[in-house]
């Protein structure tokens, strides 16, 4: 006869006792637990031929205990691992007995949902869609009526069902509780993992979160393993520092309300209908019947974004032009002190040109995290989610696939890498993968300033409308892939889901300055490192190897013919003349130096291709860089002209040299838009793909985006081509 541990867990007067005395009958025994006086009730129930030691739990409202019983009630789960937990919930009380359900949800232990006193709720007039609830908890839910039995002998007969097939285990539920302790949770797992921390009894997130709980107990058994112990504690706080300064408040609170949040928008799929409507709204409800509505939701959406773009580009675009000042200065003071030759070449072209074009968009980069910050610290972000839900399951991807999109530039500004590593929210290993795939076709924060450049070197009076067609465009094509993928070679069907909807806050200026600095920091630290050691290489490819001497004598044997030709008794006129030809061979011998480099060459070779799309070896050589990191782009663009400049003394901006280019056009900069928003992920993000995924699935993203970049790119050059020879 087969044996099954069972424990019968709910919040105070649910009604579990009930069920547990319908279940055991007279086999039952009553003691303590050991060292607490709270009474421990057992029995036993034999179900077709299977023998169930059946445990009433004490009343508990959360497994962060704060009384005996839940003490009782969490050691009991953690110490004895019962094969099923039968979790019994009033069904008067529902949302508040769901927080309790979460948190046993988290623990990894199969569980069935009673859904206990239905009958007082059916005489209420309230019908709950205990079918739907079940899709979207993943757990069996029966209707029960303790008092009469009704649904006693299907709940237990689940409840065997669910132990054997899950043996103990189950995946446990993974709540998203915000970018700040997301991060530290995936921390602290790590450090977990890493060092089998309390011999991996539990699992590794649920011990995380009971830390940032500061649950005593959970702590007070890891101190036997002070060193582990110690590096978690530093982990918990450094993330209760950050939620005090930011948001003023504690992690326990934040892990509060988004387990409530949770609950709420599994409410608000229509699990309870009511036949009285006059019930009554919480200020978030209200707030949320307008924001995530099905037709006015979308709408306010794209004017949130349109307003934030046309209030980056007004306000930003003075700070910024303060910052191409100074840097124009830098140039010029430079190559005024340093010797004409390979020094100066170096610092005032592969530095200061190269990564000073990265930080000059340092003044709109702030503007638009500072916004991005008040969006998410007063929850709004959340909802976003919640209105794009249903175009991601349009797409063929799961609905939780919106976080991962958001996060990697779905609102600009993001980043690919953090997005792929969030997608281990989703359960379906093929929403995953459609997922991950289509992540990088978004606006992450390495394109945004290639989006600012080619958007004010080419459409100088429309930056917000260019930013938001890019936004728009990325969205576009992720979707139709993801709906492409999802129809053709990752076939699946979608699984249901449920989103965490926190309450609306006011932020705190102290928290938006705080989250806008942190990301700022992380660009102005790539820009200084990354960018800088890739501008400096990429100039070293641009200026070697150098020009035969035999070429150089030529063009100063021509240089010379014309000094020579320049007497006192020219016009000013004919001197001018004389003077722009001159300038004009030094054009000439520093374009030639640039075409004859190592740059150069493979810039030149890949025009035959690149041509199509209206590219030439200069912005050849850039795309090569953006492989690297995209921000790699803009230095890269910045050292070209730099070096091929008309006037080694000018200090115009990378926009204005690009403008003054005549093989530069506005049909030029929009293919190169679409090439940039789409083309191969940067190689960090590859990497985190292949690490999720397989190196063949980052092999695939590298060569299908590259390939939808550049018939899109071709398609926009030759059409535009067209349409402009026609007219």
């Amino acid at each position: 006869m087969d044996q099954l541990k069972v424990a019968l867990a709910g919040n105070p007067n649910c009604g579990k006792s009930t069920i547990f005395n319908a279940l055991t009958g007279l086999k039952q025994k009553v003691g303590n637990y050991p060292g607490i006086t709270v009474s421990k009730h057992e029995g036993q129930a034999t179900i077709n031929d299977t023998l169930l030691n059946i445990c009433d739990l004490p009343g508990a409202y959360s497994l962060t205990p704060y009384s005996q019983e839940e003490i009782a009630a969490r050691n009991h789960l953690i110490n004895e691992r019962p094969d099923v937990i039968i979790n019994v919930v009033d069904s008067n009380s529902l949302e508040r007995n769901l927080y309790f359900t979460l948190q046993l949800l988290e623990l990894g232990i199969p569980l069935v949902l009673g859904l206990n006193m239905i009958d007082e709720v059916r005489k209420k007039g309230i019908t709950i869609d205990s079918k739907k609830l079940s899709s979207l908890l993943r757990v069996p839910v029966l209707e029960t009526v303790g008092k009469t039995g009704e649904g006693k002998t299907e709940l237990i007969t689940e409840a065997i069902r669910n132990a054997k097939e899950g043996k103990g285990v189950t995946v446990p539920l993974y709540i998203s509780y915000g970018a700040d302790l997301d991060l530290a949770l995936q921390k602290m797992e790590d450090v977990i993992i890493k060092h089998n921390f309390m011999n991996g009894a539990l699992p590794a997130r649920w011990t995380a979160i009971k830390y940032l709980e500061g649950d005593s107990h959970v702590i007070s058994m890891g101190l036997r393993e002070r060193e582990t112990h110690k590096q978690l504690e530093i982990i918990v706080a450094e993330v209760t520092d950050h939620c005090k300064k930011t948001l003023d408040t504690t992690p326990d609170e934040v892990i509060a309300d988004y387990r409530y949040g949770y609950i709420a928008s599994i409410l608000n799929e229509g699990i309870i209908s009511r036949n009285n409507r006059a019930e009554r709204l919480e200020l978030s409800d209200r707030i949320d019947k307008v924001l995530t509505n099905r037709l006015f939701g979308p709408i306010i959406l794209l004017g949130v974004l349109y307003g934030m773009f046309v209030m980056t580009f007004t306000v930003g675009a003075i700070p910024m032009g303060w910052l191409e000042t100074f840097f124009g200065f830098l140039g010029d003071t430079a190559t005024n002190l340093i010797p004409e030759g390979l020094i100066q070449s170096l610092v005032v072209s592969g530095i200061i040109d190269g990564v000073g074009g990265v930080l000059g968009f340092v003044p709109l980069i702030l503007f638009m995290f500072f916004m991005i910050a008040f969006l998410e610290d007063s929850g709004y972000m959340a909802r976003v989610a919640y209105i794009l839900d249903r175009i991601m399951q349009a797409a063929g991807l799961h609905g939780a696939s919106v976080m991962p999109f958001v996060i990697s530039g779905g609102i600009v500004g993001g980043c690919a890498v953090p997005g792929v590593m969030s997608t281990r929210t989703l359960k379906s290993p093929k929403e995953k993968l459609a997922t991950i795939l289509t992540l990088p076709f978004l606006t992450c924060g390495a394109k945004t300033p290639v989006v600012l450049l080619l958007g004010a070197a080419s459409f100088p009076e429309y930056g917000p409308q260019v930013l938001f067609a890019s936004v728009l465009l990325g969205w576009t094509v992720a979707l139709v892939s993801a709906r492409v993928l999802r129809s053709t070679v990752i076939k699946g069907d979608s699984t249901p889901f449920v989103m965490e909807l926190p309450p609306y806050r006011l932020p705190t200026l102290k928290g938006l300055l705080i989250h806008t600095w942190e990301r700022a920091w992380n660009y102005i630290q790539k820009a200084g490192t990354v960018i800088l050691a890739i501008s400096i290489l990429l100039w070293a490819a641009m200026t070697f190897p150098q020009l035969p001497e035999a070429q150089v004598q030529e063009f100063q044997h021509q240089k010379v013919a014309l000094e020579e030709t320049l007497t006192d008794s020219l016009t000013a006129e004919e001197k001018a003349e004389i003077e722009q030809k001159m300038l004009t061979i030094d054009n000439n011998q520093a374009g030639t130096a640039l075409r004859y480099s190592l740059a150069g060459k493979l810039g030149t070779a890949l025009e035959s291709v690149s041509s199509y799309a209206g590219f030439d070896w200069r912005v050849n050589i850039a795309l090569i860089g953006g492989f690297a990191a995209k921000e790699v782009i803009v230095s890269s663009l910045g050292t070209a002209y730099s070096l091929g400049e008309v006037d080694a003394e000018a200090s115009e901006a990378l926009s204005d040299r690009l403008r003054a280019d005549p093989n530069w056009t506005f049909l030029t900069a929009a293919s190169l838009l679409v090439f940039v928003m789409l083309y191969a992920p940067c190689f960090i993000t590859v990497v985190a793909i292949a690490r999720e995924t397989s190196w063949k699935w980052a092999g695939f993203s590298i060569v299908c985006n590259t390939i939808i970049a550049y018939v899109l790119a071709v398609g926009v050059y030759q059409i535009g081509s067209l349409i402009l020879q026609i007219n």
